[in-house]
């Protein structure tokens, strides 16, 4: 399983990418941001944790 971030290092990732997008974040609104942030990365971990087996291909097309 991949490590999870620190909230130093997702604080860090939510400062740059407030800057490099230009995106004014607010003192008091920056733990409610890195919060969300943990929880989308919590998310994210699961699905890029996933076991999937060797001979798995995307398809071509996605059809829902």
């Amino acid at each position: 399983m991949t490590e999870a971030p620190t909230p130093e290092d997702l604080g860090a990732h939510v400062d740059r990418a407030a800057k490099l997008i230009g995106l004014p974040i607010l003192p008091e609104h920056r733990a409610g941001v890195i919060q969300a942030m943990a929880v989308i990365t919590a998310a994210a971990m699961l699905v890029m944790d996933f076991p999937l087996p060797d001979d798995v291909e995307a398809a071509p097309v996605f059809e829902p």
